[in-house]
């Protein structure tokens, strides 16, 4: 007999049931089947096959906003690609012909960036000498080739979520092509009137070395000092201020050397204060006289630690715009003996300070515009309105801040340098200190670099927002006259019949063919805001925000990998630049562009090449090169309408264009100060309409604490390991459970 158990014959009651006989495997087995199943959609075309089945369907066109060359793809890559990828999938479902082209961003400073440091910053060779115009193109040529390796390698990660696309007709706006019609686009502005080069205050990355965008800065905390400064009244309104100052306070005081008028505000209540306290030692002494808010008088004493005080009298402030003050400095290097007026000024509030804002017109948007709107009536007072440029693009104040030469406000790797300190001694030496102090508060930053910016007075490239814009056709309907007022924001729908009854201005109109009042940039852009399908439709009120109070569009940057600003000027006695108006030239441009990319700009003989029989006149060529976001603002231009380079989009024609067809940009919401708004502008200069028909927005990735994911905190999730271990549709499902 047998010590072990036996088996009792049992019945296996599995093989009595009807289970559904397959061949797919009970794992799902997704990190290897699923790129057998891509494999079998491109031997059989499916993007084309999809295409050829909706033929005679309108279009339904997701434009791609460019993502940026430089790297593997992240978790927000794949949140957006997907869900442009369902968009898509569900359209061609409903029964449109629905298009995807992919597209790349690939100029602009991460990737010089790159270069500079694994190409010569980390060998120890010098950056090239961009005077040179054979080390431009070659460094261009460098740029190009890295931004062309990053882009295939994206374009496979994108493919390996499972995206549908025309992945063999991408566009990227390095190609030659793309190149030359963003520069054709560029002259679209310079002949409608609303380029411009000017003089004005931007933010200055002294790290980079450019001018930056709205949309490149974040802010974040930074300690400034802060000082509070005595401006002594030069020519009072009546007796009793001729031994006063005014008090002004800023966090900026590299800023005085650039000061030129002290701003106030007519509806704020001013009184005229003396010290009566004060410690032996202090700025403030007994006796001083200082003009203030009422509203801030103390907390102007307290840091200035004076111990008593008395108010003397009420000062009217609808007495203040005849009072003019000595600048603090004057005396020293001879370079401060100028008149500083009081001017009115919107943006002078009593809820901190001194009730009065030092103005330096050329370090600040606000201080800009109070001056340049009071030029007219400050020279015949015998004040020079010129804006001095205090501080040169390495973050030093220049000769034309007097004493300061040579200090640096930032210096290159973004740290604080010394010109506030040799500021405050000045103003010590000379007695016009009242406190001083720090203060920790959000200060803009560079979102590449994470350095604080400056504002400074430079040299740029503008499009206006508010000039009268030439073209030779009317203005598009609601602009103005008998079209009636700009219609009221709020309203999502579809761009039909708003512009049914005027054509698209002409692309390249003549200079003086006609002026309509009211047609500005502006007034285009928000227009086209309220005809557009925003979803959700908050974003409707967060874009027009924008436009509402957006400056002058700057687009140059004084970098080397882009578009160049290609036009030339002739300088003129004022400062300002008249652009070259000539067809031929334009056209040889462009064509040169189209075969040989914008590196022909840079080449030896570029500029007798380019004007022909005008090289022989005073013409100078630009060499700052377009802002990023001009470049991908300019994709509509050749992806929605360049049929030879983009076949499956040919025949695209908008409802606005009295189609049938339908536009969708879709990005985060980062993008209403970015793409759209870069898009919007662009379309509206050169078409008068926007270049979309409805824009969907979606949020942010977040870890499970509700903060964004993002690298420099580490809590990012990788979407190559997700797919590598569970499957690109693990992905695909998380982004569509999501909301």
């Amino acid at each position: 007999m047998s010590e072990k158990p036996q088996k009792p014959d049992a019945k296996d009651y599995s093989k009595t049931l009807y289970l559904p006989q397959t061949e797919f495997p009970m794992r799902a087995g997704l990190p290897q089947r699923e790129p057998e199943i891509l494999n079998y959609w491109n031997e059989i075309g499916l993007y084309d096959r999809l295409r050829r089945s909706a033929a005679s369907r309108a279009k339904f066109v997701l434009h791609d906003g460019p993502p940026y060359a430089n790297g593997n793809i992240h978790i927000g890559h794949a949140l957006n690609k997907i869900l442009k990828d369902v968009v898509t999938r569900s359209q061609q479902m409903l029964g449109f012909d629905s298009n995807y082209v992919p597209g790349w961003d690939c100029h602009g400073l991460p990737i010089e960036w790159k270069i500079e440091e694994e190409n010569y910053r980390s060998k120890g060779k010098p950056k090239p000498d961009f005077r040179d115009s054979a080390a431009m193109v070659a460094f261009r040529r460098e740029c190009r080739a890295y931004a062309n390796h990053w882009l295939d390698v994206q374009r496979e990660e994108f493919k390996r979520l499972g995206v549908i696309g025309d992945w063999d007709h991408r566009y990227a706006t390095m190609d030659y092509f793309a190149e030359a019609q963003i520069a054709r686009e560029l002259m679209k502005f310079a002949a409608n009137g609303t380029l411009y080069r000017g003089s004005k205050p931007v933010m200055w990355s002294v790290v980079e070395k450019t001018a930056l965008a709205e949309a490149e800065v974040e802010y974040e905390d930074y300690t400034s000092d802060m000082v509070w400064v005595k401006f002594p009244v030069a020519n009072p309104a009546h007796g009793a201020l001729a031994s006063a100052s005014v008090a002004i306070w800023t966090t900026t005081p590299w800023t005085l050397p650039g000061n030129r008028a002290i701003s106030f505000s007519p509806k704020i209540a001013y009184g005229l204060y003396k010290v009566t306290e004060s410690p032996a030692d202090n700025w403030a002494k007994p006796g001083d006289l200082l003009i203030l808010a009422d509203a801030l008088a103390e907390s102007v004493f307290k840091p200035a630690r004076v111990t008593a005080f008395e108010k003397v009298r009420d000062v009217p402030a609808d007495s203040l715009d005849v009072v003019e003050c000595a600048h603090p400095l004057r005396g020293l290097a001879g370079g401060y003996e100028f008149t500083v007026p009081l001017l009115a000024g919107d943006h002078v509030t009593d809820d901190a300070g001194t009730g009065f804002v030092h103005t330096a017109p050329g370090h600040g948007r606000e201080d800009f515009d109070v001056w340049m709107s009071n030029a007219r009536e400050l020279a015949p007072r015998g004040i020079n309105t010129t804006i001095p440029y205090t501080v040169d693009e390495n973050g030093a104040l220049t000769d034309q801040a007097p004493g300061f030469t040579g200090k640096r406000v930032i210096n290159d790797k973004g740290e604080k340098g010394d010109a506030n300190e040799a500021v405050i001694k000045a103003l010590v030496d000379a007695g016009k200190l009242l406190a001083r102090g720090r203060l920790k508060h959000q200060y803009p930053h560079s979102w590449r670099s994470k350095k604080p910016v400056i504002f400074r007075n430079t040299p740029q490239w503008f499009i206006a927002m508010d000039k009268d814009i030439v073209t030779s056709s009317p203005p598009p309907r609601g602009v103005r006259g008998e079209q009636g007022s700009l219609p009221r924001s709020g309203v999502g729908g579809t761009t039909t019949a708003a512009y049914a009854a005027y054509p698209p201005p002409q692309p390249s109109p003549a200079r003086g063919e006609g002026v309509h009042a009211g047609d500005t940039l502006r007034a285009r852009a928000l227009q086209a805001i309220s005809v557009t399908q925003w979803v959700p439709p908050s974003g409707q009120n967060r874009i027009n925000g924008m436009i509402n109070s957006k400056p002058d569009w700057v687009i140059s940057r004084q970098r080397a990998w882009g578009v160049p600003i290609a036009v030339f000027v002739r300088e003129k006695a004022d400062g300002s630049a008249e652009i070259l108006q000539d067809e031929a030239v334009n056209q040889r441009i462009a064509e040169a562009f189209e075969t040989e990319g914008a590196d022909a700009w840079y080449m030896d003989g570029a500029r007798e090449r380019f004007l022909g029989p005008r090289a022989n006149e005073e013409w100078k060529k630009v060499d700052d090169i377009c802002d990023v976001w001009f470049d991908s603002g300019s994709t509509h231009a050749f992806v929605l309408e360049d049929s030879v380079h983009f076949p499956g989009l040919a025949g695209v024609r908008r409802k606005v264009d009295g189609g049938r067809d339908t536009v969708m940009y879709l990005e985060g919401s980062d993008q209403h100060r970015g793409w759209f708004q870069s898009s919007l502008l662009e379309s509206c200069g050169t078409r008068g309409r926007a270049p979309f028909d409805v824009v969907l927005t979606h949020g942010f990735t977040l870890d499970e604490n509700g903060r964004k994911m993002s690298k420099s905190l580490g809590n990012t999730v990788e979407p190559q390991r997700v797919m590598a271990q569970s499957g690109a549709d693990i992905l695909r499902r998380w982004v569509c459970a999501t909301d």
